[in-house]
């Protein structure tokens, strides 16, 4: 089991942000507390995403977080990341396992236990599942339900982030389910102090939820 830390799980956004603005909000995130960094930058075109994945590894390496990059395997490699996270309308994950090899992390989204299973035969390390609640990121949000959430923990024993419009005040849905911890997006990359905020939600998670079974 590679050692991975879900407690809490900041998928970046960089929409409507200077690099300057972006790069601070990571650093702040990261020091507050972060476990695990996800860059997904639908929007950039290659060079781009390269050149800022660059400087984001520079933040999360400073803090011994690893760095996942959203799809772009690519990137990825070229970066020396720890890993990439790929979605069901992505390249798969055995694709992705036979390119990156054994060593790096590999997340994959999962929606259901049909889903899960695969991606867990294919090699992958954890799921993301949700949206446990709407979200403001994608155009299109289907929601997850925790009962699906815990039947997709307890038919693959992976362990598993909920994701999806997940915040302070609403993350209590998340105390009694079998999830390894949250991934968020909006509730720090918006916050007036990104710190506070991810210090707050790692807090309100190691407190609240269940015993971690995969963390180390």
């Amino acid at each position: 089991m590679k050692n991975l830390d879900l407690t809490l799980y900041l998928v970046t956004d960089s929409s409507d942000k200077t690099e300057a603005e972006f790069l601070n909000i990571i650093n702040k995130a990261c020091e507050g507390g972060v476990t695990l960094l996800q860059l997904r930058e639908k929007e950039k075109s290659g060079l781009e995403y390269l050149n800022l994945a660059k400087k984001v590894k520079q933040i999360t390496d400073k803090y011994n977080i690893p760095l996942i990059i959203d799809d772009r395997i690519d990137i990825a490699v070229a970066v020396d990341a720890a890993g990439v996270h790929v979605g069901q309308s992505d390249i798969p994950v055995r694709y992705a396992r036979k390119m990156l090899g054994e060593n790096k992390i590999i997340g994959a989204t999962a929606k259901t236990v049909e889903q899960a299973i695969i991606a867990k035969e294919e090699g992958a390390d954890y799921f993301g599942t949700g949206a446990i609640y709407p979200t403001t990121t994608k155009v299109v949000t289907v929601l997850t339900e925790v009962s699906m959430l815990n039947e997709i923990v307890v038919k693959t024993d992976m362990p598993t982030v909920a994701i999806g419009g997940l915040n302070a005040s609403n993350m209590h849905i998340l105390y009694d389910s079998l999830a390894d911890g949250i991934a968020v997006v909006t509730a720090i990359m918006k916050s007036d102090n990104p710190y506070e905020t991810a210090k707050s939600l790692k807090n309100q998670v190691l407190t609240n939820f269940k015993k971690f079974r995969f963390q180390k």
